[in-house]
């Protein structure tokens, strides 16, 4: 991916080409100097628009926090409030599934996005519009956790070195964990954004929840 030189650097098509560089080769081949190289500048030009590499990566979450918000708004919100909410979660999912790199990226981020808070602020409507106090939205929240952005966090890594596998020996001592990990299979990667986050895990859990809350809420 290389841009027109010709075009005039700004804020935007800085962040929009650090999009592209990540979806292309991946969150660590993002730097400043790969940056300008993608976008036909030199470094300290892009300086005039980004403070520095925090700030781009902060930016990135801006920029696919408010494509998931233009993705929601165009999905026709169901009356009923659970079929809404599973819904607008699936499609934020569905932008994360076009950007698999940025699920780590929001997980580091140390201050919120104000477009995750529209998206958050959104959500909280839909489930107040269903019947739910503000304390059991709290609640609800506190359960979904990342899922109420569209992905899971995993528990292990092993793309980092970690491997999620069974020691061989110690899988005498662990009888239970070895008879499941030798059934189960994740086999659909176009769905998948984590060692253990593919579609109809996520869907699971997700279901789970909701069928949870939605008791929750008729009880109250």
């Amino acid at each position: 991916m290389t841009t027109d030189a010709r075009i005039p650097l700004s804020r935007e098509r800085v962040l929009r080409a650090a999009v592209e560089l990540a979806d292309e080769h991946g969150l660590r081949a993002l730097t400043m100097r790969r940056l300008a190289e993608e976008l036909g500048a030199e470094a300290m030009s892009l300086y005039y628009h980004v403070a520095k590499k925090e700030d781009v990566l902060d930016g990135i979450v801006d920029v696919v926090a408010a494509e998931i918000n233009d993705a929601v708004a165009r999905v026709e919100p169901s009356p009923e409030w659970k079929p809404a909410v599973r819904q607008r979660i699936l499609t934020a999912r569905e932008v994360f599934l076009r950007h698999r790199w940025a699920p780590e990226l929001f997980e580091t981020r140390s201050s919120t996005s104000t477009a995750v808070l529209r998206y958050y602020d959104a959500l909280v409507g839909q489930m107040r519009g269903g019947g739910f106090s503000y304390d059991l939205v709290h609640h609800a929240l506190h359960a979904l956790g990342s899922r109420a952005l569209g992905f899971s966090q995993e528990l292990f890594d092993p793309s980092a070195g970690q491997s999620a596998d069974v020691p061989v020996d110690l899988a005498w001592q662990l009888p239970n964990l070895v008879g499941m990990l030798g059934e189960i299979a994740h086999d659909d990667p176009d769905s998948t954004l984590g060692w253990c986050d593919d579609q109809a895990e996520f869907e699971f859990g997700l279901d789970v929840i909701l069928d949870g809350l939605d008791r929750l809420r008729e009880q109250a």
